[in-house]
C-alpha cells in the first residue's frame, strides 16, 4: 500500500484494561474495559460508524446551510452467536438535523437524504469495511529485548 493509503492507530497499556490509543497526528483517546469513564472498545467502533457518515453528511448539506442542530445516534445489540463468539448486530445510526428556515435551510433539507445514502452506498470507509466483512489478521510483532 502507498502512504497515501496507510492508515494506522497505537494502542499503549496503561495499566491492567486500561489503554490510550494515538494517532499519527499526536490525538489520543483513553479505552477501556467500560469500567470508568472511557470508551470501550464496542463504542469506539459505534463512535466511527457514526462519526463517518457524520463527517460525509456534513460536508454535503452544510455547504448548503448551517445547521442549527446536528446529532447522531449510533445503537446496536452485543450478542454471543451460537458459535460462542461476541459481535455487534442491528446497527442503526439516526440522524437529528435541523436546518434554519429559508431557501438555503430547504437545499440542505433537500440534500440531507441523498447524503446520507452517498455515505451509506459509497463514501463511508468505517460501515463499509464492516458491512463487506473485511477479514481482521492477528499477529504477535517479533520480541524486542526488554528494557
Amino acid at each position: 500500500m502507498s502512504d497515501d493509503t496507510f492508515r494506522s492507530v497505537e494502542i499503549e497499556r496503561t495499566s491492567v484494561g486500561t489503554y490510550v490509543a494515538r494517532n499519527v497526528r499526536g490525538g489520543t483517546i483513553s479505552m477501556g474495559t467500560g469500567e470508568d469513564a472511557s470508551f470501550t472498545p464496542v463504542e469506539l467502533l459505534l463512535a466511527a460508524i457514526g462519526g463517518c457518515t457524520a463527517v460525509d453528511v456534513d460536508h454535503i448539506t452544510s455547504r448548503r446551510a448551517e445547521p442549527t442542530r446536528f446529532a447522531v445516534e449510533v445503537t446496536g445489540d452485543k450478542v454471543r452467536d451460537e458459535a460462542g463468539g461476541n459481535r455487534m448486530q442491528n446497527l442503526r445510526v439516526e440522524f437529528t438535523v435541523t436546518f434554519p428556515p429559508g431557501t438555503d435551510g430547504d437545499k440542505a433539507r433537500e440534500a440531507l437524504p441523498r447524503s446520507l445514502q452517498q455515505s451509506h452506498d459509497r463514501l463511508c470507509t468505517v460501515s463499509r469495511t464492516v458491512e463487506s466483512g473485511t477479514a481482521v489478521a492477528i499477529a504477535v510483532a517479533d520480541d524486542a529485548p526488554e528494557a
